[in-house]
């Protein structure tokens, strides 16, 4: 059985709308699919004015531009509801270790060892799985810093629905300003699952191969 669990607190959801990176990503998703909603309805309205009413370009322009459009509305739509709610995320995945493999200055590389099973009951089939992320707030910023994560687990493929494909580190900096609550998930990972992250992040061509993209570990 995996050790692996929810860490629960109350997550300040002003805050996590100004520092979380998965949330903004998601508010600029929406933003685009409005503003492409605009664009074709536009265009399709002008392709209707203005070509040739014997063309057959004057119809197919315009309904293919305005279904668009509208296609690009409903995504935008959906996408928050999909993503949910910073303490519904934080309440429904869970807690993982994670270190700052890399400091550029302006970004970071958050390296975290997840859980790859869909089923936590399930003994764990570990991987590391690396992001890049602005400096994190209320933290040390410096290379090899721990920082307890969310492990947002999404997409499972059709060959395979016992193992998520796509996991996502959430930080908890992301969600409280409260550097107590940040030091009390810390200190609720297991000790060997830092130990493990910390050797397998010697391995640089392994934190490369992990950026976006899931690195499954042999077992050892």
């Amino acid at each position: 059985m995996s050790d692996m669990h929810v860490f629960r607190f109350d997550v300040d959801e002003a805050y996590a709308k100004q520092t979380n990176e998965m949330l903004r990503n998601t508010t600029s998703l929406v933003i685009s699919g409005v503003a492409l909603f605009i664009l074709s309805l536009t265009a399709g309205v002008l392709v209707w004015m203005y070509v040739d009413p014997t063309s057959p370009w004057r119809l197919l322009g315009s309904l293919g531009l305005i279904l668009f459009g509208i296609m690009m509305l409903v995504v935008a739509v959906l996408i928050p509801r999909s993503v949910g709610q910073a303490q519904t995320l934080y309440d429904s995945h869970p807690l993982a270790p994670a270190l700052i493999s890399e400091n550029a200055g302006t970004t970071i590389t958050l390296t975290a060892l997840v859980n790859t099973n869909v089923d936590p009951q399930l003994p764990p089939r570990w991987a590391i799985t690396s992001q890049v992320a602005k400096p994190l707030p209320n933290t040390h910023n410096t290379t090899g810093t721990k920082v307890p994560v969310a492990a947002v687990g999404a997409q499972r493929s059709t060959h395979d629905k016992q193992h998520w494909r796509t996991i996502t580190p959430m930080p908890i900096a992301w969600g409280t300003p409260d550097a107590d609550v940040i030091t009390t998930a810390r200190k609720a990972i297991p000790p060997h699952q830092w130990q493990t992250l910390e050797r397998v992040c010697k391995d640089k061509e392994l934190v490369e191969a992990s950026k976006n993209a899931l690195t499954v570990l042999e077992k050892s």
